[in-house]
């Protein structure tokens, strides 16, 4: 997703900042995005100052204020860009002409894994939520609401072209399934015997296994 700049994003690339520069291939917004992910999952977001973030960044406040008006946007960021890559990977899923359990199964096994992939980013953000704004915390629910719906509606449509259980609850089958995802961050460790895709395949599996006909 592209960084919210505080000019026109015309200017700032036409003016590329010496900071940036620094940096090399690493932009300055994916650069303060990452160590402010780090520094929150160590510290807590409260216990974490801008200067803190902009010193590990290597870069100046000024620097962080041209991309990010504040810690709150940071904050923000970190779960935003995972939720809007998700839900381009999610349309992608629910696009193609595959039939409709292939689709929903490969958009669970998706969210599971890259869930997996961004666990800190994911963990930090549910963490420390209620800490932002109302009104950042209200476009947070809306956009992960949006996703949990077009989800949604792959069950839907198999229930209506009779492949799902139609006495099943499409809001509660989604609810029960995002619960189980919202918590990986309470159990999961990478040395574990699991991978990522091996535990996407089976939330998948649990999830077809109660819409399926029988």
């Amino acid at each position: 997703m592209s960084p919210r700049a505080k000019g026109p994003a015309r200017a700032a690339r036409s003016a590329k900042p010496a900071h940036e520069e620094s940096l090399g291939d690493v932009s300055v917004p994916r650069r303060l995005v990452a160590v402010a992910t780090r520094l929150f999952a160590e510290r807590g977001f409260d216990s974490t100052s801008v200067q803190e973030i902009v010193e590990a960044a290597g870069v100046t406040k000024g620097a962080m204020y041209h991309y990010f008006a504040s810690k709150d946007d940071l904050l923000y960021e970190i779960y935003h860009r995972v939720l809007a890559m998700q839900t381009e990977r999610l349309e992608r899923f629910a696009t193609t002409d595959a039939p409709i359990e292939e689709r929903l199964r490969a958009a669970a096994v998706d969210v599971v894994v890259t869930s997996i992939e961004n666990l800190d980013d994911v963990v930090v953000f549910f963490r420390s939520m209620h800490l932002l704004s109302p009104e950042k915390q209200a476009s947070v629910r809306a956009e992960r609401r949006r996703y949990h719906e077009r989800f949604r509606s792959l069950i839907e449509q198999g229930q209506r072209s009779g492949v799902f259980r139609r006495d099943v609850s499409a809001d509660l089958a989604v609810h029960a399934f995002f619960g189980a995802v919202h918590h990986l961050g309470t159990w999961y460790r990478r040395e574990g015997p699991l991978s990522p895709h091996e535990i996407g395949e089976t939330f998948a599996d649990l999830m077809l296994h109660g819409l399926r006909v029988r």
